[in-house]
């Protein structure tokens, strides 16, 4: 099919815009957290394999830091074992373990280390258990009481919390031109294992690695303002002020709270975009308008 001239005009225009972001980026590390929508539909799952080989291809380093909370709901289900939650996070047994380390570090992850290969890339999946990559302990969640508001302490069992990163193992792909494909599992000093929140595994990765920018993917369109209309260029403290004022509330404030901790560590921008939009991260990285909210550092 040959193009008419409006739609060549439109291609250039689209290549020309993005060629300033391919040269800035170039060389730099940017960590990906991939989740919700995005892992679930094809066309989507399609569509951000070929995003992540192109970035490569121009000399961005991605490193895929990826979630799986429905496909390990699905797996616990089947074995006829409930699903627990407090405050958002899951509580974590001995055989929960053992389920989230089968879909995490099996499963979901060579399901995106196999789609960005069929796209050309060259994929490496691990878990933070290998190398090791993710230094990990035990996390203490308290909150507070029913009675006489007293601090109640809440054991979530195998849930983590990183101790450190261990960037010898990434800088080893990435100077291999390998592309590490992340499940969000740790380990402590002792070898037990520890599910993590993979915002918080994607936060901690960006900070190690002193990425240029940590994008997170989400089933919104980023941060909305009281008028439901979609904020960006923030700075830090523009975003705590949003909090404060209770603009930024419930859900959100897990992944801002990672993006703030990024910013604050030296991650040049944080990006929150809508992972239900085909091409989202190439949308956000190489136009001038973006698609979602950045949050700078200034």
């Amino acid at each position: 099919m040959t193009l008419d001239s409006a739609q060549a005009l439109n291609v250039a225009h689209v290549l020309t815009e993005a060629l300033p972001y391919i040269r800035r980026y170039q060389g730099k590390t940017l960590v990906i957290k991939y989740g919700g929508n995005a892992m679930t539909d094809e066309k989507l799952k399609r569509g951000f394999a070929r995003d992540v080989v192109l970035m490569k291809l121009v000399g961005i380093n991605p490193v895929i830091v990826h979630g799986g909370g429905p496909q390990i709901d699905s797996l616990l289900e089947r074995i006829g074992k409930e699903s627990r939650f407090v405050d958002g996070m899951r509580i974590t047994d001995t055989e929960t373990m053992d389920v989230v380390e089968m879909v995490l570090g099996g499963a979901v992850n060579k399901d995106i280390v196999n789609l960005i290969n069929a796209q050309g890339g060259r994929a490496i999946g691990l878990s933070g258990k290998d190398g090791p990559l993710i230094i990990a302990h035990k996390m203490t969640h308290t909150r507070r009481g029913k009675l006489l508001d007293e601090p109640e302490i809440i054991d979530l069992g195998h849930v983590g919390e990183v101790t450190r990163i261990n960037t010898d193992v990434l800088d080893c792909l990435i100077q291999g031109d390998f592309i590490p494909v992340i499940a969000p599992i740790g380990t402590d000093e002792q070898g037990v294992s520890y599910n993590i929140n993979a915002d918080l595994v994607a936060c901690k990765v960006a900070e190690a690695m002193k990425a240029e920018k940590l994008i997170l993917l989400t089933n919104i369109k980023g941060l909305l303002n009281k008028q439901g209309e979609l904020m960006t260029g923030l700075s830090a403290d523009e975003v705590r002020a949003l909090i404060a004022d209770g603009t930024i509330s419930g859900g959100m404030l897990p992944k801002i709270d990672s993006a703030l901790d990024a910013v604050k560590a030296g991650v040049n921008r944080a990006h929150i975009i809508d992972g239900r939009i085909e091409h989202a991260v190439l949308l956000e990285l190489f136009t001038d308008d973006g698609i979602g909210t950045l949050i700078e550092r200034r």
